[in-house]
C-alpha cells in the first residue's frame, strides 16, 4: 500500500472495508470531482432522481446490509436529503452522509455563490444535520482527515445512526496518509466487570424464579448487533415469543413459540392475558413510541419486564449502566443453565400468523383487505424482503407469516409517506449484492416485495427509474384505493384534501423505461387475484412486476386504523 492516498480515494477505501457496495445520490457541481473517484474504487454509483429518494436508498440499503452511504451536494442537494436523514436517525439505520462543499477558499472568504443563503453565512447546513445525525466531520486538514474519517464511521457503527461528513471540493485530491487504511474499523468490545457481573446474574436469578415468562423482541434489536444471540435464545427456552412491529421479521417465524407481532389492546384476548399474566418478560432493543406500541397499549408492566438497551440493563424501574447489549446477551446466552427454567410442557394454546387460500373467497367478490393480507402472504419465499407503506399496506404486512430469512420494514416511528418505495430500492440492491457473494443464507433467487399506497406512491414515483435501469427484482404491489385512506380514518373521512389525482398506474414502468414485456396486472376481484398469483409471468419473471389492486377507499385492516375509521362514521 502506497504511504499516502488521495482524499477521495481514502474514503472510499474505508467505505468499502465496512461493506458498501453501491453508493447513492445525485451528482451537483460541488460533489463532481469527487463523484471521478467512486467507480474506480469498486463501488457503483447508483444516481437517484433525487436526493430525498437517495436518502431513502441509502437508508433501506442500510438496514439490509449494515451500513449504506449517500452523496449530495451543498445546501439544495443536502437539504433535500435531511428528512430521509431524520428518518434514519430515528428508525436507527447506518448512513453515511457525504456532501460535497464549495472550496475552503469560498468559505473563508465568505463570498457570495450558489447554493447559499446569499449572505456569506456557510454553516448553518452542517447545523441543521447536527441535529439528525450522531456524529459530524468538517475535513479542513489534510493532517487530522484520517482520524475524522475513521472516527465518524466509527461512531456511525457504534450507534446505528447517520453520520455527516463535509468534503470541500478543494480537497478531493488532496494526499493524505494511507497508514490507517491497514487496520480495520471496529466497534470496541466491553471490559468484563464485577458490576456487570452481578446484574447478569441478578437478571439469572429472576429467569430462574419465573413460572410464565416470555421473550419480546423489538426493532432495536438489529441496531444492536444482537440478533442471532436472541433468536438462539428463543430457540433453547421455547418461551413463548412476541415481536413489536418494528422487530418483525428479525426471528425465525416457523419457530412453533413465534407468534408474530403483539398487538396490545388490539390483540386476541388469550394473548392479552398471558401476556399480562406474565411474570418475567425479556425485552430486547425497546422502541417503545406510540406508533409501534399501539397507543402504548403493548408495553409490558414494567415490574416484570428486563429490557436490554444500548448499554444498559433495566430490572423493573432499576437501571444498571455501562453493559453493552451485545455482552450482556451473549453473557446470558453462556451462563444460562436451561435445566433450571420453567419449560411450556403442554405449550399453551396461543394464535399465530397464517395463510389463508382462495377457497374461503368468491372469485367474484372484491378484494377486501380483512382477507387479502392473509392470501397474498402465499407468495413469500425464503429470503424475501417484504416493505408495507405508511397506510393501509404498513397495518396489513403485519398479518403475514415470513418463512426463514425473510426481512420485514414496517412503518415504525418517522412515518413519512413514499419512503418505501426509495427503501425498495436500496434494499433489492443489497439483498442483490449479498445473494452475489454468497452471503445471504444460502438463498440464491429471492425478491423484494413491496405494498404501498397510491397516494406514497405518487411521493416518491421516479425512483421506478432507478429500479427499472439497475434491473432489480422488485414486485411491486400498488393498492389503488383512492387517495390517502390513512389520512380518512384520522380526519377528513370525505374531504377532497385527502384525494390524489386519477393516475394510469400501470403506464408508469413504461414511462420510467421498463420493456415492452414487463408484467403488470390489475385485480379487481379475488379471481383477478388468483390468476395473477398463479401466472407464470408473475411467478418466473425477473425484475421489476407490478400489480394494480382496487380497493375500497373506506376498506382498512383490524386494528387502529379501523378504529379511527369507525369514529370517522359516527
Amino acid at each position: 500500500m502506497p504511504a499516502t492516498v488521495k482524499l477521495a480515494e481514502y474514503l472510499f477505501t474505508r467505505l468499502k472495508q465496512l461493506g458498501v457496495g453501491a453508493i447513492h445520490g445525485v451528482p451537483g457541481d460541488y460533489n463532481l470531482c469527487l463523484l471521478d473517484y467512486v467507480e474506480p474504487a469498486g463501488l457503483d454509483w447508483v444516481g437517484n432522481a433525487n436526493e430525498l429518494n437517495a436518502g431513502y436508498a441509502a437508508d433501506g440499503y442500510a438496514r439490509i446490509k449494515g451500513i449504506g452511504a449517500l452523496i449530495t451536494t451543498f445546501g439544495v442537494g443536502e437539504l433535500s436529503a435531511i428528512n430521509a436523514i431524520a428518518g434514519a436517525y430515528a428508525e436507527r439505520a447506518a448512513v453515511v452522509h457525504i456532501v460535497g462543499t464549495p472550496k475552503r477558499a469560498s468559505q473563508d472568504g465568505r463570498l457570495l455563490i450558489h447554493h447559499t443563503f446569499n449572505d456569506g453565512e456557510y454553516r448553518r447546513f452542517a447545523q441543521m444535520h447536527a441535529h439528525v445525525t450522531v456524529a459530524q466531520a468538517s475535513l479542513r486538514d489534510p493532517r487530522t482527515i484520517p482520524d475524522q474519517i475513521d472516527d465518524v464511521l466509527k461512531q456511525c457503527l457504534l450507534h446505528c445512526r447517520p453520520v455527516y461528513i463535509e468534503l470541500p471540493a478543494d480537497l478531493v485530491e488532496v494526499p493524505i496518509s494511507a497508514e490507517q487504511l491497514q487496520f480495520d474499523i471496529s466497534i470496541p468490545s466491553a471490559e468484563p466487570t464485577a458490576h456487570q457481573d452481578s446484574t447478569i446474574a441478578k437478571v439469572l436469578d429472576m429467569v430462574y424464579e419465573a413460572e410464565q415468562p416470555i421473550l419480546y423482541v423489538d426493532g432495536e434489536t438489529r441496531p444492536l448487533g444482537i440478533v442471532d444471540d436472541v433468536e438462539r435464545l428463543v430457540k433453547s427456552t421455547g418461551w413463548p415469543t412476541w415481536t413489536s412491529p418494528f422487530g418483525k421479521g428479525l426471528l425465525d417465524e416457523t419457530l412453533p413459540n413465534v407468534h408474530g407481532i403483539y398487538r396490545g389492546s388490539f390483540d386476541d384476548a388469550s394473548v392479552q392475558r398471558f401476556i399480562d399474566d406474565s411474570d418475567l418478560v425479556l425485552c430486547f432493543g425497546p422502541h417503545l413510541s406510540s406508533t409501534n406500541t399501539y397507543g402504548d397499549s403493548s408495553i409490558t408492566k414494567s415490574h416484570a419486564t428486563i429490557t436490554f438497551t444500548d448499554t444498559q440493563i433495566q430490572i423493573g424501574d432499576q437501571v444498571y449502566q455501562d453493559i453493552p447489549a451485545r455482552y450482556a446477551v451473549s453473557q446470558l446466552l453462556n451462563r444460562l443453565d436451561l435445566s433450571k427454567i420453567r419449560s411450556y410442557a403442554p405449550y399453551p394454546d396461543l394464535p399465530q400468523d397464517y395463510v389463508d387460500n382462495f377457497s374461503d373467497v368468491s372469485r367474484d367478490h372484491p378484494v377486501t383487505q380483512d382477507k387479502f393480507w392473509h392470501i397474498v402472504s402465499s407468495i413469500i419465499r425464503p429470503g424475501d424482503i417484504v416493505l408495507g407503506e405508511t397506510g393501509t399496506a404498513g397495518y396489513g404486512v403485519r398479518d403475514m407469516p415470513l418463512p426463514r430469512h425473510a426481512r420485514m420494514s414496517i412503518p415504525v416511528t418517522w412515518l413519512s409517506i413514499g419512503y418505501m418505495l426509495g427503501a425498495a430500492q436500496g434494499a433489492a440492491l443489497a439483498q442483490r449484492e449479498l445473494m452475489e457473494s454468497s452471503r445471504y443464507h444460502g438463498i440464491k433467487d429471492a425478491r423484494t416485495i413491496l405494498f404501498i399506497g397510491d397516494g406514497s406512491f405518487q411521493m416518491t414515483v421516479q425512483e421506478l427509474g432507478t429500479i427499472i435501469r439497475k434491473n432489480l427484482d422488485v414486485v411491486l404491489f400498488l393498492i389503488n384505493n383512492d387517495g390517502y385512506t390513512i389520512e380518512r380514518c384520522i380526519h377528513g373521512l370525505r374531504r377532497s384534501y385527502n384525494d390524489v389525482a386519477s393516475w394510469k398506474y400501470l403506464q408508469a414502468p413504461s414511462f420510467f423505461g421498463a420493456s415492452p414485456d414487463t408484467y403488470t396486472a390489475s385485480v379487481k376481484t379475488w379471481g383477478d387475484l388468483q390468476e395473477v398469483l398463479e401466472s407464470g409471468g408473475f411467478n418466473r419473471g425477473k425484475g421489476f412486476r407490478m400489480v394494480e389492486v382496487i380497493m375500497d377507499r373506506e376498506d382498512v385492516p383490524k386494528g387502529p386504523l379501523l378504529q379511527y375509521l369507525q369514529r370517522q362514521k359516527e
